[in-house]
């Protein structure tokens, strides 16, 4: 059963930045002393009594007591500018955990990941989670950008990639220099052309809304109940 939400009291012990507008910052709990969630939900920041920012949870449950956000700061809007400015010993307040975007380890069949962008945050956390439970369990991610900037955790899905055969990862950029050695164009087509049956496929998406609407109709059309197709939206 998931968690209620809580209030919590937090504070910054590291700050990293992933790319020139990506920020990932690890949180210690204080209150309460570890953080009850399932990988892939997200905290809510309140800026005001009717003004509030997502950011999902980029750690696993494996660490409750220090709890890693990463958040997308190019819009530049109060969210954006309060995610800039945390620091060392920065006390956050938030209440957590929110959604029910999480896998479900319980169902067997293959499982298809496609993010967009910072959207790979959630799925970042579930595939941790899932290298750390069920290492040999088959499963694929594909992830898309306008450019390798925007694919943060590049490094550590292409080294997993490397470690074990039973992840598949498929990065994909709009444009890249010469030395760029994934895939290029448009994230939809990439799914579109890789994925040739949606037999006994599960499909976990997370990004943009137009990104998400478009794959849902293209995989819908092949046959994929609408029930195994797992969304989170960003933007």
């Amino acid at each position: 059963m998931p968690a209620k939400p809580l209030e919590c009291r937090a504070h910054v012990v590291a700050v990293r930045a992933l790319a020139p507008q990506i920020i990932e910052v690890d949180l210690a709990m204080d209150d309460p002393p570890a953080l009850e969630f399932e990988a892939g939900q997200w905290v809510s920041v309140p800026f005001g009594p009717k003004n509030v920012r997502a950011y999902s949870i980029a750690s696993t449950p494996d660490s409750p007591d220090v709890v890693t956000l990463c958040a997308d700061v190019a819009p530049g809007g109060i969210g954006s500018q309060w995610f800039r400015e945390l620091r060392p010993g920065s006390i956050v307040e938030f209440k957590a955990p929110f959604g029910g975007f999480v896998f479900s380890r319980e169902d067997p069949r293959r499982a298809l990941f496609v993010a967009e962008e910072i959207g790979i945050v959630p799925i970042y956390a579930m595939l941790a989670e899932l290298d750390h439970t069920e290492p040999g369990r088959p499963a694929t991610l594909i992830h898309g950008g306008r450019d390798p900037e925007w694919l943060p955790y590049l490094d550590a899905f292409s080294a997993r990639a490397e470690a074990n055969p039973a992840f598949t990862y498929r990065p994909v950029v709009e444009s890249a220099p010469p030395e760029w050695s994934g895939e290029r164009g448009s994230l939809v087509e990439v799914v579109e052309r890789g994925v040739t049956t949606v037999e006994n496929l599960v499909v976990y998406v997370s990004g943009g809304g137009e990104m998400i609407r478009r794959l849902r109709e293209i995989l819908t059309a092949r046959g994929l109940a609408r029930r195994d197709y797992r969304w989170e939206k960003f933007w």
